[in-house]
């Protein structure tokens, strides 16, 4: 087993600060490539995709609930399995109710799409105890296919993570090309007065960074929507800057200021 250098609590601590450097680094450029992620153009989404619910047949338009964004996670889960794919089953199992109301606080809905039929997603839903997720089938609609998380050459032109066969295939990855699977993923959906758009989809180790509600709000359009965010003047509720979910957590002359005072 290869473990730490053991060292004096000095060494350790000129080895920490230095590292820190690093960290503060990464931190400010999360945050610019954040807001080069929410000037990224949008697609209008034309399809009048059809899922199945709790409810029965909806719309991606219901799925946003009364919010302006929705975060749709595609979970792995063919319609001949019994189970989700273990993977997608681990994030899903890290959501919580608190975390759905944190990301509805910031006008932003969430669902999970998977493309087994929604009896089978309710059973293993059950089975889980995830009673709090909202959970849909995309069995009735090609969504799946549109937003390359089902890739079939016999069905549609394969791509994934932005590569098409040919690419998959110099890269060494034919069988991704050549053979159905399911993939995971998130994608980004904004609704505004204009319709629906397609703002936002990633794939692979794009997820990784994932966890908590800012880590998702990053990825949308509006971002977190505090004050502090580029571009200036995407959404029309301002928050404090700092993750409180909370009703009195609106902007103001003495939250609007970078809420840590740490230096980064």
């Amino acid at each position: 087993m290869s473990l730490p250098d053991i060292v004096s609590r000095e060494e350790w601590l000129t080895a920490r600060k230095a590292f820190l450097v690093q960290e503060k680094e990464v931190t400010r450029r999360r945050d610019a490539l954040n807001a080069d992620r929410r000037r990224l153009p949008m697609v209008r989404v034309d399809t009048d995709y059809v899922f199945t619910g709790p409810d029965g047949e909806v719309r991606l338009d219901d799925l946003f609930g009364g919010h302006s964004q929705l975060v749709v996670q595609h979970v792995m889960f063919k319609p001949e399995w019994e189970d989700a794919c273990p993977g997608c089953t681990g994030a899903l199992d890290e959501l919580s109710a608190p975390f759905l109301a944190h990301l509805a606080h910031r006008n932003t809905a969430f669902a999970a799409v998977s493309r087994a039929p929604y009896p089978k997603l309710a059973a293993y839903r059950d089975k889980r105890g995830w009673d709090f997720l909202p959970w849909y089938s995309s069995s009735a609609s090609t969504f799946n296919y549109d937003y390359h998380v089902t890739l079939d050459p016999a069905v549609a032109p394969v791509v994934f993570n932005y590569r098409d066969a040919d690419e998959l295939r110099a890269a060494g990855m034919a069988d991704m090309a050549d053979e159905p699977s399911e993939i995971s993923g998130m994608s980004c959906f904004l609704r505004t007065p204009d319709g629906i758009f397609h703002t936002y989809s990633t794939y692979a180790r794009g997820t990784d960074h994932l966890g908590g509600a800012y880590g998702f709000l990053d990825l949308t359009a509006l971002g977190r929507q505090e004050e502090w965010e580029e571009p200036k003047g995407r959404s029309a509720a301002v928050f404090g800057n700092s993750p409180f979910f909370t009703a009195e957590n609106t902007a103001t002359e003495e939250n609007t200021a970078k809420a840590c005072d740490c230096g980064c």
